[in-house]
């Protein structure tokens, strides 16, 4: 998925400071993630599983230097065969966010995991897009999502979704010194307002509640035996 700016944005001082809480927070939750198979969907100038011990690993993409090259709604993919799926900034900035989602539950096996990272509407990077002199381009262009948004389309797919982690609570400089002159916000912010974090990184699982089949009752009773009665003599010499 092409997204113009983008390129240009993760050579930024903002931009390396928000890809670089981004790439801690992923490589916290995709270490202990087993299986056979991974994709990271989008953003191939950085490496999301890098820190995943899964023996195949690709990232999938509609342009770029990437393994798979495809249209991230139509993934070639067979249907549960994926065992974790990675993508940042993927959502708010495609034209089809919900068709991607479908895409990613049909391919992920039943526990699978998807781990999200978004930009946070309800922060100070989200309300800077609503000033008049906002520029027109990335990472200000996108539809940003919010954490209960996102919980909801997944919970409709079947997803069941954690309390999600935030971060970059430093406003939006662009400058590197005003960047690192606000770092101290960063341990107040996630004390105190947590929820308001310029970006986030969310995990879902796939669940697949399994069926309880009622089998009918094979097991035949017996049939009732007679009860036996006691037979007279005169009875007896009647019938001889």
């Amino acid at each position: 998925m092409s997204i113009p700016g983008l390129d240009a944005w993760l050579q930024t001082p903002p931009g390396r400071y928000v890809m670089a809480w981004e790439q801690a927070a992923i490589d916290a939750l995709v270490a202990d993630v087993f299986g056979y198979n991974a994709i990271q969907l989008g953003l191939p100038q950085c490496s999301l599983l890098a820190q995943n011990r899964i023996p195949l690993r690709q990232v999938a993409d509609d342009s770029g230097k990437v393994d798979v090259l495809c249209d991230l709604r139509q993934l070639p993919f067979a249907a549960s065969s994926i065992d974790l799926v990675v993508m940042s900034h993927v959502l708010e900035f495609h034209d089809d966010p919900h068709q991607i989602l479908r895409e990613v539950e049909r391919v992920l096996i039943p526990e699978g995991e998807v781990i999200i990272a978004g930009f946070n509407p309800i922060s100070i990077w989200g309300l800077r897009r609503r000033l008049p002199n906002c520029p027109r381009h990335f990472p200000w262009n996108g539809h940003y999502l919010s954490v209960s948004r996102l919980k909801d389309w997944l919970q409709l797919l079947g997803f069941e979704a954690d309390r999600g982690s935030f971060g970059c609570y430093v406003p939006p400089f662009r400058n590197e010194r005003w960047l690192r002159h606000w770092r101290f916000i960063e341990a107040s912010g996630s004390r105190w307002w947590n929820f308001a974090g310029g970006v986030y990184v969310l995990r879902a699982v796939k669940r697949v509640h399994s069926m309880r089949l009622i089998m009918p009752n094979w097991k035949q009773r017996g049939a009732p035996r007679k009860a036996l009665s006691v037979v007279s003599e005169k009875e007896i010499a009647r019938h001889e």
